[in-house]
């Protein structure tokens, strides 16, 4: 697609516009393609005219006097778009990663109605602005309770037993590394120990701790034990709420690995069926069956675990609407005490684009009737929405919302996507977040990304933590 913006630097705002409809093309300044989009600012005029092969639409209309030109040429060019290709994305023209964020800032600024005035203004629908109203109150619950010298952790275990056709996340399959997971875990282990350091010489406190990947439960039930021994053993645990574990792969899960977690406190766990459809699992690689996820949650139940996750997709290739339907109500049923809906994000990285850059479009209007159904299913069995965020290139520009019964929220996930406190990270692919809690600056240290990277520059990972000290002044 060749996206011409003339006499007018909003290009950022008209590129975001046209990816909410099209999150797979290659957006080019100039050049000849079939599909055109011309955005321009003449004197007190705008103008956009959109040529889509043989269709065309335009529009054009005067700038009301002191009227924000970035948000009237958005307006106009999302008018355009949902013209000629017959969809409206619900959120309207915001692009914004946390919408509920917005809507805490614009309530603190205009009241609650002024701030849904100002989303209805851009075009947002009303059960889009409920739920962003439900999880801002929601989310500001959860970050009352950090302190000023709270943080979290994140440890990173970037291996999975394959790579998912939809992934974009830094993970291998351990058919291809597993023999780095051994000297991987205990350079982690080491990372850990300097980390836990820098916590105590700051007299940061430790509120939530969250091992992610990857998939975790890729280790041995004896590398688990290991690690976990480590972060009790270099960690002041007093404080901390929460510790939660991704037990992702239902394939990885055993009798014995929940018997580790279990014994080392991790009160939350996941295990992530995306879809209970056996067709779609095939296709976008997942190397497991509806019936392990069924005896994952029952062996997890079995071993004490009274809080447990499950994740779905909706968008997935083959998917239908009944299939996801069918998937929502059989996490309901299991009586999952947590439900996140995600919406398939497009991503460069992930197979899915990369080998298949034909993937239909035409999910996006199927992905929003299966984000509805998630929304009244789960509000109706007794959930609620408690954190939410959007990726670009995502199919409709929808959201992933985490739902939970009343106090199985995780805290993590409100803490990092809100950016509530320092996040101090280890392992590839990991990124520390340091927040100066007075001026909510914030300065990131990134991690190598790949296995063999963090492996091969250890040391320099190490050298970076003392970063930490001297953006907290010590």
């Amino acid at each position: 697609m060749v996206l011409r913006n003339i006499n007018h630097s909003l290009g950022y705002h008209t590129r975001k516009i046209a990816t909410m409809f099209f999150p797979l093309e290659k957006i080019a300044e100039e050049g000849k393609d079939s599909r055109e989009v011309i955005t321009e600012l003449k004197e007190n005029r705008i103008s956009v005219k959109v040529r889509l092969g043989d269709n065309e639409r335009s529009a054009e209309r005067e700038l009301r006097e002191n009227e924000d030109v970035a948000q009237a040429m958005s307006l106009l060019l999302y008018g355009v778009l949902s013209e000629i290709t017959g969809f409206k994305p619900p959120w309207g023209i915001l692009y914004g990663v946390r919408p509920a964020r917005l809507m805490h800032a614009k309530t603190e600024l205009l009241g609650e109605e002024g701030a849904k005035d100002f989303f209805r203004s851009s075009l947002v629908t009303e059960n889009k602005i409920d739920l962003a109203v439900e999880v801002m109150k929601s989310e500001n619950r959860i970050i009352s309770l950090s302190n000023d010298n709270s943080f979290s952790l994140y440890i990173s275990i970037p291996f999975c037993p394959s790579r998912c056709s939809y992934c974009s996340f830094v993970s291998h399959s351990i058919e291809n590394a597993g023999e780095l997971i051994e000297p991987y875990l205990e350079l982690l282990i080491k990372e850990l120990e300097a980390t836990a350091e820098v916590a105590k010489t700051l007299g940061l406190r430790l509120e939530t701790a969250y091992v992610g990947g990857g998939t975790p439960t890729v280790l041995s039930a004896a590398q688990l034990d290991k690690l976990l021994s480590a972060v009790e053993r270099y960690f002041d645990l007093s404080t901390l709420r929460e510790l939660t574990v991704e037990a992702g792969r239902p394939d990885t899960v055993t009798a014995e690995k929940l018997a580790v977690l279990y014994s080392h406190n991790v009160g939350r766990i996941s295990i992530n069926p995306q879809t209970f459809n056996d067709e779609v699992l095939k296709n976008i690689g997942r190397r497991h069956t509806t019936a392990q996820t069924l005896r994952a949650f029952e062996t997890a139940r079995q071993a004490g675990f009274d809080n447990i996750n499950m994740d779905l997709i909706a968008g997935l290739s083959g998917e239908s609407t009944d299939s996801f339907k069918n998937s929502v109500d059989c996490a309901v049923n299991l009586g999952a005490e947590s439900v996140t809906v995600h919406n398939l994000a497009l991503k460069s990285g992930a197979y899915l684009v990369t080998e298949n850059e034909g993937y239909s479009l035409s999910g996006r209007t199927t992905a929003f009737d299966m984000i509805e159904y998630s929304y009244k299913k789960l509000k109706g069995d007794g959930y609620s929405p408690y954190y939410m965020y959007r990726q670009s290139k995502s199919l409709g520009n929808l959201e992933n919302t985490g739902w939970s019964k009343e106090g199985r929220e995780c805290l993590y996930n409100v803490f990092m996507m809100d950016e509530t406190h320092s996040v101090l990270s280890a392992g590839a692919g990991a990124v520390t977040k340091l927040k100066d809690m007075k001026s909510g600056h914030i300065e990131r240290i990134y991690n190598f990304k790949y296995p063999y990277e963090y492996i091969n520059g250890f040391d320099e990972i190490i050298s970076r933590k003392e970063g930490i000290y001297s953006f907290f002044g010590e």
